[in-house]
Protein backbone atom coordinates (compact mmCIF):
# COMPACT_ATOMS: atom_id res chain seq x y z
CA UNK A 1 0.00 0.00 0.00
CA UNK A 2 1.43 3.45 -0.68
CA UNK A 3 2.25 5.95 2.07
CA UNK A 4 -0.26 9.00 2.28
CA UNK A 5 1.50 12.36 2.70
CA UNK A 6 0.43 15.31 3.86
CA UNK A 7 0.17 17.82 1.03
CA UNK A 8 0.83 20.89 3.52
CA UNK A 9 3.92 19.96 5.05
CA UNK A 10 4.85 16.54 3.29
CA UNK A 11 4.99 14.76 6.66
CA UNK A 12 4.55 10.95 6.30
CA UNK A 13 1.81 10.30 9.53
CA UNK A 14 -1.56 11.53 8.75
CA UNK A 15 -4.28 9.38 10.48
CA UNK A 16 -7.86 8.43 8.77
CA UNK A 17 -10.31 11.19 9.75
CA UNK A 18 -13.85 9.84 8.37
CA UNK A 19 -15.09 10.36 5.06
CA UNK A 20 -15.83 13.42 3.32
CA UNK A 21 -18.33 12.79 -0.22
CA UNK A 22 -17.04 8.75 -0.82
CA UNK A 23 -13.47 9.71 -0.28
CA UNK A 24 -11.19 9.24 2.70
CA UNK A 25 -10.50 11.96 4.52
CA UNK A 26 -6.90 12.14 6.42
CA UNK A 27 -6.04 14.68 9.11
CA UNK A 28 -2.04 15.51 9.38
CA UNK A 29 -0.49 15.42 13.32
CA UNK A 30 2.07 17.58 12.36
CA UNK A 31 0.46 20.58 11.09
CA UNK A 32 -3.03 19.81 11.89
CA UNK A 33 -4.14 19.76 7.95
CA UNK A 34 -7.29 17.91 7.22
CA UNK A 35 -7.01 16.88 3.15
CA UNK A 36 -8.72 13.91 1.02
CA UNK A 37 -6.80 11.98 -1.67
CA UNK A 38 -8.07 12.09 -5.18
CA UNK A 39 -7.91 9.84 -7.34
CA UNK A 40 -5.88 10.26 -10.30
CA UNK A 41 -7.68 10.50 -13.71
CA UNK A 42 -6.88 8.37 -17.29
CA UNK A 43 -4.35 9.69 -19.13
CA UNK A 44 -3.80 8.81 -22.96
CA UNK A 45 -0.08 8.79 -23.74
CA UNK A 46 1.40 11.74 -25.07
CA UNK A 47 2.35 9.85 -28.55
CA UNK A 48 -1.32 9.37 -29.25
CA UNK A 49 -2.03 12.72 -28.41
CA UNK A 50 1.06 14.51 -30.76
CA UNK A 51 -0.13 11.84 -33.42
CA UNK A 52 -4.04 13.03 -33.17
CA UNK A 53 -3.07 16.49 -33.54
CA UNK A 54 -0.66 15.85 -36.11
CA UNK A 55 -3.04 14.69 -38.37
CA UNK A 56 -5.67 16.67 -37.50
CA UNK A 57 -3.32 19.63 -38.69
CA UNK A 58 -2.67 17.16 -42.22
CA UNK A 59 -6.55 17.69 -42.85
CA UNK A 60 -7.54 13.75 -41.46
CA UNK A 61 -11.43 14.64 -39.52
CA UNK A 62 -12.17 13.81 -36.39
CA UNK A 63 -13.60 10.71 -36.81
CA UNK A 64 -10.94 9.28 -39.31
CA UNK A 65 -8.81 10.40 -36.28
CA UNK A 66 -10.96 8.39 -33.93
CA UNK A 67 -10.97 4.86 -36.33
CA UNK A 68 -7.00 4.96 -36.82
CA UNK A 69 -6.00 5.74 -33.06
CA UNK A 70 -8.62 4.33 -31.27
CA UNK A 71 -9.23 7.10 -29.23
CA UNK A 72 -12.22 8.98 -29.29
CA UNK A 73 -13.26 12.05 -31.30
CA UNK A 74 -14.36 14.01 -28.35
CA UNK A 75 -10.75 13.81 -26.53
CA UNK A 76 -9.43 14.51 -30.04
CA UNK A 77 -11.39 18.41 -30.34
CA UNK A 78 -10.79 18.69 -26.54
CA UNK A 79 -7.02 18.61 -27.79
CA UNK A 80 -7.54 20.83 -30.15
CA UNK A 81 -9.14 23.38 -28.43
CA UNK A 82 -6.59 23.16 -25.38
CA UNK A 83 -3.75 23.07 -28.01
CA UNK A 84 -5.05 26.39 -30.00
CA UNK A 85 -4.82 24.72 -33.06
CA UNK A 86 -6.96 26.38 -35.91
CA UNK A 87 -6.69 24.50 -40.04
CA UNK A 88 -4.60 26.53 -42.29
CA UNK A 89 -6.74 28.40 -44.68
CA UNK A 90 -5.69 28.15 -48.43
CA UNK A 91 -6.42 26.16 -51.41
CA UNK A 92 -8.91 23.74 -51.83
CA UNK A 93 -7.15 20.86 -50.92
CA UNK A 94 -8.54 16.92 -50.38
CA UNK A 95 -6.62 14.73 -48.01
CA UNK A 96 -6.71 11.09 -48.68
CA UNK A 97 -4.72 8.57 -46.72
CA UNK A 98 -3.90 4.61 -46.80
CA UNK A 99 -2.65 2.32 -44.30
CA UNK A 100 0.16 0.09 -45.42
CA UNK A 101 3.34 -2.34 -43.63
CA UNK A 102 6.13 -1.90 -44.63
CA UNK A 103 6.63 -4.22 -47.73
CA UNK A 104 2.96 -2.52 -48.78
CA UNK A 105 5.30 1.13 -48.29
CA UNK A 106 8.21 -0.08 -49.68
CA UNK A 107 5.96 -0.76 -53.01
CA UNK A 108 3.84 1.95 -52.62
CA UNK A 109 7.06 4.69 -53.28
CA UNK A 110 8.31 2.46 -55.97
CA UNK A 111 5.05 3.41 -58.17
CA UNK A 112 5.77 6.25 -59.68
CA UNK A 113 2.29 7.37 -60.54
CA UNK A 114 1.49 7.24 -57.12
CA UNK A 115 3.42 10.04 -55.97
CA UNK A 116 2.30 12.18 -59.37
CA UNK A 117 0.31 15.42 -59.24
CA UNK A 118 -0.02 14.75 -55.52
CA UNK A 119 1.56 16.13 -52.04
CA UNK A 120 2.60 13.14 -49.19
CA UNK A 121 3.51 12.58 -46.05
CA UNK A 122 4.39 9.20 -44.34
CA UNK A 123 3.91 9.19 -41.11
CA UNK A 124 4.28 6.35 -38.68
CA UNK A 125 1.16 4.58 -36.95
CA UNK A 126 2.30 2.21 -34.79
CA UNK A 127 3.74 -0.84 -36.35
CA UNK A 128 2.23 0.21 -39.74
CA UNK A 129 2.98 3.41 -41.74
CA UNK A 130 0.25 6.08 -42.96
CA UNK A 131 0.23 8.16 -46.19
CA UNK A 132 -1.35 11.30 -46.59
CA UNK A 133 -1.31 12.44 -49.95
CA UNK A 134 -3.20 15.74 -50.84
CA UNK A 135 -4.62 16.30 -54.25
CA UNK A 136 -6.17 19.80 -55.45
CA UNK A 137 -10.22 19.36 -56.21
CA UNK A 138 -11.29 19.28 -59.65
CA UNK A 139 -14.11 21.38 -60.71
Amino acid sequence: MKAISCPRCSASNPIKSGIVKGRQRYHCKTCRYYFTVFKKGKSTEPYYVIKALQLYLEGVSLREIERLLGISHASVHNWIKKANLQLPQGPSYRPSYKVLSHTELNQFLQDPAALRKAGCMITELGDKFMVIRWERFRK
